[in-house]
């Protein structure tokens, strides 16, 4: 199916006006609906606004491609506007918008509508081509313009389908999370730059379509270098032992003759695979150290959380079935089924430090440095310490559990690449018995004389001055968790305050978690009250996610509050902010606890004061709400008028 027949005639508008986002994409639904090609227009403009709210299409470089897959559209279709003017549209680059084009597709299996933005996505890239566009004279002209680029465009993909005799100097695999345009642009502009320089090069595109024109293996033992330009993971152990350049996908339509030269220059660096198929590409390349630390402190806690949750549920499941025996020595083992969701819970929890060190190792030197992680997280939650006998052990907890995962991982990188030069026949010998030998010396030695002892000591004192902090200490901590549960939903603040919590309740401080739940409580609550009663400040769009706020809200999952702030940081972020500290610091006031990890509302039973924990997550939801309600200005008005044009 060709662009062509899908854009009529009457859903071009060459000479468009629109003073936001909003007052642009509904003008482009009605030009859509001029076509026929939808049943239901609203429904359709909520496809494309529910789009939106997933992350900007606009795509920068001016233009922008909303879209929506939909029951409401009858058959595929496409609309056009000029904006000469150019128009905010919260694009990726930060600049005005003058070229959209608006894509309706069916609700079927094929994604027709995947298949014709990634071809325009790739036409758009030719900046005399857009430009074109941008000043056509005629509807008819447009169109024109649009046919012939395609035909174009057609003819070259048909002589390039024959690879040549030699093969491809350069090959590449361009991804980017959604799997849309920028996948598709970094393609086309490494294709036209690789044209320009007169070198031969295949583009893979790991699209939401699924992969298309894949590498083979003939291919990659040919080329020269390879281009990975990707925001997301690529499979890359099929490249094992060749020079591998890896990049943003943003480098890749933005820098390609950069790539391009790096590549033919034959200074790339060469990729040693780990032995497995697994997505490695976030592991490798130019990455800076600071997010290499960043991403491998991620991935040991987003491992480790599974067990904290699961195991603290469990624990807090074994005092709601004991509670008739709180008097007894082991509050939690009075009844069998107390005893059974306890033994189970501690030993899930007890894995919390070992997973993290585990997995902050791996992400650092792969596979071989996860059992010496593993090893010296165990040995932080021992406190293992030749200074003191075993009974004055002082478990070093989280912190002596981070510097295991770091230690064990750069140690072994070390390691790894002392024993490059092994002879080839003592290979085999490096996983079964030089990694694991040299990695448990290394991290025992590390742990016992080095880490546990100053660890263990400044954790005893932490824990101390918690239960020693007086009423104004502990209320300002517990503004300043709260909040910062609010700062990003999920990201790097979020972590460090959940993390935190979850930690404390392996020290018996109770009431830190319990803060940290209500803080993450309140922004998707705060924004589910201000949809329920200030309808006026949301699109319709935005009020159906009532009901789905609440839910989350409730369970704790503060990322409810995310599309929110992506599309209205300024009047959404603040508000979330201040309500979260509200409800943290009342937590605090109320002695309020929390002896499990998650779960919102469904572990009320067992927390400690639980109506007042209740009445200080409302208490900041309310706050939030008012301050988003005060921020945001009624639409009603400007939509009818939008409407009416």
């Amino acid at each position: 199916m060709r662009i062509t027949d899908l854009l009529k005639p009457c859903s071009v508008e060459l000479n468009g006006t629109a003073s936001s986002k909003e007052e642009v994409i509904c003008k482009m639904v009605d030009l859509m609906a001029e076509a026929g090609n939808i049943s239901d227009k609203e429904a359709y403009r909520a496809g494309v606004f529910k789009r939106e709210e997933e992350g900007t299409t606009g795509i920068g470089e001016g233009i922008a491609i909303p879209h929506a897959k939909t029951e409401a559209v009858k058959a595929p279709g496409l609309a056009a506007m000029v904006l000469r003017d150019g128009v905010d549209y919260d694009a990726l680059d930060g600049e005005p918008v003058h070229l959209i084009f608006l894509i309706a597709a069916p609700d079927t299996k094929d994604n027709v509508h995947l298949e014709v933005l990634s071809r325009l996505s790739m036409l758009l890239m030719d900046e005399g081509f857009k430009e074109r566009l941008i000043n056509a004279e005629s509807v008819k002209e447009f169109l024109e313009y649009v046919d012939q680029a395609e035909h174009t465009k057609s003819e070259e993909e048909n002589k390039e389908k024959e690879a040549p005799a030699q093969g491809y100097q350069i090959l590449a695999v361009t991804a980017c999370p959604t799997g849309i345009a920028h996948t598709y642009m970094a393609a086309e502009s490494l294709e036209n730059a690789a044209k320009e320089m007169g070198c031969s090069i295949k583009v893979e595109t790991n699209g939401s379509g699924g992969d298309k024109n894949v590498l083979t293996a003939e291919e990659i033992a040919q080329c020269t270098c390879i281009i990975i330009a990707a925001d997301k993971d690529v499979k890359m152990a099929r490249f094992d032992g060749k020079p591998v350049i890896v990049t943003k996908v943003a480098d890749g339509i933005h820098k390609p003759k950069e790539l391009i030269e790096k590549a033919l220059s034959k200074t790339a660096s060469i990729y040693h695979s780990s032995g497995t198929d697994k997505s490695e590409a976030g592991s490798i390349g130019e990455e800076k150290l600071g997010r290499k630390i960043y991403k491998a402190l991620m991935n040991g806690v987003s491992h480790m959380l599974p067990f904290v949750i699961g195991g603290g549920i469990l624990i807090a499941l074994s005092y709601i079935c004991d509670s008739a025996n709180a008097g007894t020595e082991v509050f939690g083992t009075g009844t069998e089924l107390a005893r059974f969701f306890n033994l189970v819970g501690n030993v899930s929890f007890g894995m919390m430090f070992p997973i993290l060190a585990g997995y902050i190792a791996m992400a650092i030197a792969d596979r071989p440095a996860l059992m010496p992680g593993i090893v010296g997280g165990l040995l932080a939650k021992a406190g293992t310490s030749v200074a003191l006998p075993e009974e004055q052990w002082i478990s070093s907890g989280f912190f002596g559990a981070l510097i295991a995962g770091f230690l064990a991982g750069f140690f072994m990188l070390l390691i790894k690449k002392l024993l490059e030069k092994l002879p080839r026949a003592l290979e085999g010998t490096k996983p079964v018995l030089l990694y694991p030998f040299l990695g448990i010396l290394f991290m025992g030695a590390a742990m016992i004389f080095v880490v546990n002892p100053p660890v263990g000591a400044f954790n005893t004192w932490l824990n101390d001055g918690l239960s020693s902090m007086g009423e104004g200490s502990r209320i300002l901590l517990g503004l300043l968790l709260g909040g910062m549960m609010a700062i990003d939903f999920g990201g790097p603040f979020n972590k460090a305050a959940y993390v935190f919590g979850t930690a404390s309740i392996a020290s018996g401080q109770f009431d830190i978690m319990a803060a940290v739940m209500a803080g993450g409580m309140v922004p998707p609550i705060g924004i589910a009250l201000a949809t329920t009663f200030f309808k006026n400040r949301f699109t319709k769009n935005e009020q159906q996610t009532t009901v789905t706020n609440y839910i989350m809200g409730l369970s704790f999952i503060t990322e409810g509050a995310i599309p929110f702030a992506a599309a209205d940081p300024l009047r959404i972020i603040p508000p979330s902010i201040a309500g979260a500290a509200v409800a943290g610091a009342l937590s605090m006031v109320f002695e309020c606890g929390s002896r499990a990890p998650h779960g919102g509302i469904f572990v009320i039973g067992i927390m400690d004061h639980a109506p007042m924990f209740l009445a200080a997550v409302l208490a900041g939801a309310v706050v939030s709400m008012l301050g988003i309600v005060l921020l945001k200005k009624p639409i009603k008005v400007e939509k009818t008028q939008i409407e009416k044009q």
